[in-house]
């Protein structure tokens, strides 16, 4: 089956390209590098031809607010009329956990955007809500540092590895659609202070986690509810020492 990953260049593209190409599908990793370009067009028609699934993992290059919303309003757009014109079968998005709950930023408003384009478009559809990646940990914990403090929410979260991620979409996306949302998370719920402070031991950075909790979630107000997933979510099993073990 000819599968189309926008985004296929990407730290999960790249992963779920060479899961799909191991499984024997035809796969076409489409990236503004290869003359494929969501948020202007390029290169769509010729690249979703012919196509059954079209995954949607591209990411906007910026966290600004407007700058997000004319990323994931362009693209989507953009994306799911080709695939209407080119007749796919099943439209795959990746998205984040908790993001009705975080709308008091802009990037999260325009993922919510994202995917209420794709609810309205009468496409065969997936969305796969996934919690932070492991490889984030390091921005999570700039975002809150100052000189040699590093301030976190203690509020729970569960985050998961990018190459879990990765399969839950190859495997999500050679399946039928299911119209709905499907949430991916890792093994362990923990508070985000305390993984901030066991990466930043690992590797051997002598700042100090403070655990506050007006620090938020890049400057965004949460709680325990915030960033964990359903009682029906989708769970990996690689947990972040082994992780960690594996990265030194």
């Amino acid at each position: 089956m000819k599968i189309v990953v926008i985004g296929g260049n990407g730290l999960i593209g790249s992963k779920v390209v060479g899961r799909l190409r191991g499984m024997g599908h035809e796969v076409v990793a489409a990236s503004p590098a290869s003359g494929v370009n969501s948020v202007t067009g390029e290169g769509l028609t010729d690249a979703l031809a012919g196509a059954s699934v079209v995954i949607d993992l591209a990411n906007s290059p910026s966290f600004d607010d407007k700058a997000a919303m004319d990323f994931f309003a362009a693209a989507g757009r953009n994306l799911l009329a080709a695939e209407a014109a080119a007749g796919t079968e099943h439209h795959v998005a990746l998205s984040v956990v908790g993001t009705e709950r975080l709308q008091s930023m802009g990037y999260f408003r325009a993922k919510l955007l994202q995917e209420d384009l794709i609810k309205e478009s009468g496409r065969p559809y997936t969305i796969i809500r996934s919690t932070q990646f492991f490889e984030f940990t390091a921005a999570i914990a700039e975002s809150g540092a100052s000189g040699q403090t590093v301030r976190m929410s203690p509020a729970l979260y569960q985050p998961i590895a990018s190459d879990d991620v990765a399969a839950a979409v190859a495997d999500i996306a050679i399946k039928p659609p299911v119209n709905g949302t499907i949430e991916i998370a890792g093994p362990d719920r923990v508070p985000i202070d305390e993984l901030v402070r066991r990466f930043l031991t690992a590797t051997r950075d002598p700042r100090t986690v403070i655990a506050d909790s007006r620090a938020g979630y890049f400057g965004v107000a949460v709680d325990d509810q915030s960033l964990t997933p359903g009682a029906n979510a989708r769970i990996s099993s690689t947990r972040f020492e082994d992780w960690l073990s594996r990265m030194a």
